[in-house]
Formats: structure tokens, sequence, C-alpha cells
């Protein structure tokens, strides 16, 4: 178990140092370029960021940091509904809003959803390690949008 909480700097030094991995400064930049994110970056999006920094490191490289980042719980991964495979710099309980228009996730906190349980048949059939509520749907901006193209093409 580490000590240092999520949001804090501690907590990369202890999961590498404590997974028997060496920090790295390109590690650590992928790190940062997640980390300060409030988005759920691809693993694109986040070499796009490292790459301005580190001109020679690899898109493959980049992925597969992220990919041991997941493994490890640095960061997690995030559902996506667009088929990109996204990350989740937030650790803490949270749920997501997917807009199926423009694949962006939402944070949002839930007491009521955060205090859900599985079904005993379920529960019976696996231990059930967390909840996270993830719901579909079209974002304010994307119906906005969705209106104002509806309404030019009316007659």
């Amino acid at each position: 178990m580490y000590l240092a909480s999520p949001d804090s700097p501690a907590f990369y030094h202890e999961t590498i140092k404590g997974h028997g991995l060496k920090s790295t400064p390109q590690r650590l930049a992928i790190y940062n370029a997640v980390s300060g994110l409030k988005t759920h970056p691809s693993a694109d999006e986040v070499y796009r960021i490292v790459s301005g920094l580190y001109t020679s490191i690899s898109f493959d490289t980049v992925n597969r940091t992220l990919l041991k980042f997941a493994e490890i719980g640095l960061i997690a991964f995030a559902e996506s509904v667009s088929g990109v495979r996204r990350f989740e710099p937030d650790l803490q309980v949270h749920h997501h809003l997917h807009c199926v228009k423009c694949g962006a996730i939402t944070d949002f906190n839930n007491p009521e959803f955060d205090a859900l349980e599985a079904p005993p048949d379920i529960r019976r059939r696996f231990m059930v390690l967390s909840t996270k509520v993830s719901l579909t749907g079209i974002c304010a901006g994307c119906a906005k949008k969705e209106k104002h193209r509806k309404q030019v093409i009316r007659p």
C-alpha cells in the first residue's frame, strides 16, 4: 500500500519504485502530461505533448508507458464509446458522461451512484472491486449544434 495520495507528486515516485521501475525523465514527462490534463487523453494526445519535449521519443514508447502506468495503478483506462483507448488521470471515485457525437468524456460525482451495490447474483459470481457508472448521451455543445443544423435544414 502506498502512503502518498494519488494527487500528490510523491505518488508517482512511490508507485514506480514499488513496482521495481526506474523513474526516467521520459516516464515522468508522460506521467505529468497525463496527470496535468483534465480530459481523458488518448496515447496520441499524450504523444503530441511529450514529443514536444523529447523529440526522439516514439509513439510506441509513449503508448507502452501509458499501458504500464495503467497496469501498476498510476492511471486507469477510461471506457470510450469512440473505439479509441483513453486514459484516466483521476483515480478518485467519480463517474462518466460520454457524448456519442463528439466522444467527449465528462467526469461527475454522485454519492448515490458511489453507494450502488451489485445485485446478489453478480456478487455470488464475481468479486466486485469497484462501481463506476457510465452514462451515454449527447453533450450540450453537440445538442446545440444539432438543433441549429435542424433549424437551418427546415424549409
